[in-house]
């Protein structure tokens, strides 16, 4: 498997959540252990089985979904630090598992349009700088009837929690790049994605969203 290329130059926030999961990413394994089952549920099991085909997994950072894929679902992972994927690239071949991984930014894709079936995102538009960018983006390489599969948390409707949320907002944006008072169905909806699969009962926000087929010309 070879290793992934340069990235593009970038603007400075974002080179500085890169420089982040950069510094992050020796521990990053055991950081999201701490917090996976107990907020997130059994969200990467839910997030996977729904990947058929050609599949884009956006921050695929050090791999942790790679277990959960179909065998047969051909996979491109990218991701903005290029600390991240060295892990992902010794589970891939841990697994026996083919699969692409890449250097890359969210908020520019450097894929065609309509290039895959689904695309998944988890626990990734809340360090995103510019989510509405970057789910536009996944929007844009989705083929007609693909997915997005996203799975985040998100500002919590409790007064009491979200109170925490705000305490702690500065901290985690300083030091983790994490936006804890993100709600980012609006960045969902604003490129025409309809939102049909509401999450299941889970401690975490989790939806499926598909791009609408084009629609017919007047002239046809």
């Amino acid at each position: 498997m070879a290793p992934p290329a340069d990235t593009p130059g970038v603007d400075e926030e974002t080179a500085r959540v890169r420089a982040l999961y950069d510094a992050m990413a020796p521990r990053y394994d055991w950081l999201i252990s701490l917090a996976e089952r107990p907020l997130f549920g059994h969200g990467r099991d839910w997030a996977c089985a729904q990947a058929r085909g050609d599949v884009l997994e956006v921050a695929v950072g050090t791999g942790r979904r790679l277990p959960y894929y179909p065998p047969a679902t051909r996979l491109i992972g990218v991701d903005l630090s290029p600390a991240m994927p060295a892990k992902a690239h010794s589970r891939a071949d841990a697994l026996n598992r083919p699969t692409d991984l890449r250097l890359g930014d969210a908020q520019h894709l450097d894929f065609p349009d309509a290039t895959f079936d689904p695309v998944l995102a988890t626990l990734t538009l809340c360090s995103i700088p510019d989510p509405e960018a970057a789910v536009a983006e996944m929007a844009r390489v989705l083929r007609p009837g693909g997915r997005l599969v996203l799975l985040d948390h998100v500002a919590t409707p409790n007064r009491a929690v979200r109170a925490i949320q705000r305490l702690l907002y500065a901290l985690t944006v300083r030091f983790q790049g994490d936006h804890l008072l993100r709600e980012p169905e609006h960045a969902v909806l604003a490129p025409g994605l309809v939102l049909v699969q509401p999450a299941p009962p889970a401690p975490s926000p989790r939806a499926s969203t598909p791009k609408p087929p084009p629609q017919p010309s007047a002239d046809s």
